[in-house]
């Protein structure tokens, strides 16, 4: 049995794995990579469902860049069209380039293209081209090349954490991020219950983890954060219920919980987080799992409840 959503990234064992991302291009400070970081030249693509591009929306509302590098939102319903461009509640048509699709960005960039198409996506307006496809690259490229556009002191990938940080990057990649989907996605039993059992192991080292620091590198917020921070938003609404994640709940991990709402409630993060998108996205986008494309109300969290976690 293939996974019907993406059966190109299915082994033969039924398990998930991912394909990388192709365009890996950088915008760079000083234009020393042809992609000089300049005002109104580059836009991003997302999705607000979508975990992966979440993260450089984060980032770029922390650095301040909304007025730097535009912003395009597309319907969180994706088809076997791909991910589309419509007019709706929270997203809208392509003012750029008037694509319908943006499979026709990847296609302007790679006329011969044929892997799935993702989100995020960082399209330069002056080459007409894909800059990059890779979140963890744009989450780069906007801490540090566009400096001279913003005001902010957010440094989200310091020189002196960044071994630890590369490091525990990779753990919750592996475990966590793409762990959830590893579960959703798996097409045997045995897969699932392996992804299962190494998702809640790490959840639960995690955990302690967090038992006597604020955030994961002590009290200063760095990109690890973020990038754990989209996978826990999502994870009592979607990943519990519709990937089988189903062992323990966030709300059920004390530091857990307290951390996800300390980070939701930093300045302008809850403005990135649409559960509406995010639930509509895989409840009826991944009919293959939900046939019925029925759409939970639940669950009922308050994210805005004190965090408890000023004193550690």
């Amino acid at each position: 049995m293939t996974n019907a959503q993406f059966p190109n990234e299915q082994t033969d064992d039924g398990a998930y794995a991912r394909q990388e991302d192709v365009f890996q291009d950088w915008v760079t400070d000083d234009g020393s990579s042809g992609y000089p970081a300049t005002q109104g030249r580059y836009h991003l693509y997302v999705s607000w469902a979508c975990p992966w591009a979440h993260r450089t929306i984060i980032v770029r509302r922390l650095k301040q860049l909304e007025d730097v590098v535009g912003m395009t939102v597309v319907d969180p319903i994706r088809d076997d069209r791909g991910w589309a461009f419509r007019n709706g509640p929270g997203h809208t048509t392509d003012p750029i380039n008037g694509f319908h699709y943006l499979s026709e960005a990847y296609v302007a960039t790679h006329p011969q293209y044929h892997m799935r198409v993702t989100v995020p996506v960082l399209w330069d307006g002056e080459s007409r081209r894909i800059v990059s496809n890779s979140d963890d690259d744009i989450m780069r490229m906007f801490n540090h090349a566009f400096h001279e556009f913003t005001e902010s002191p957010i440094e989200l990938y310091p020189e002196d954490l960044r071994p630890d940080i590369d490091e525990l990057n990779a753990f919750l990649y592996e475990h966590v991020n793409n762990g959830v989907y590893c579960a959703g996605f798996a097409t045997t039993q045995m897969a699932y219950e392996q992804a299962v059992r190494e998702l809640f192991d790490a959840l639960d080292h995690m955990e302690r983890r967090l038992s006597n620091r604020r955030y994961l590198f002590g009290n200063r917020i760095v990109e690890a954060d973020w990038r754990f921070f989209v996978t826990l938003i999502r994870f009592d609404a979607v990943y519990h219920g519709h990937f089988k994640c189903n062992l323990r709940r966030i709300v059920d991990y004390p530091n857990l919980f307290g951390y996800l709402k300390d980070l939701y409630q930093q300045e302008g993060i809850a403005d990135t987080v649409n559960f509406d998108h995010i639930k509509r996205h895989y409840y009826i986008t991944h009919d293959d799992i939900n046939p019925t494309r029925i759409v939970p109300l639940g669950p009922d969290q308050d994210l805005l409840a004190p965090h408890g976690r000023e004193n550690l």
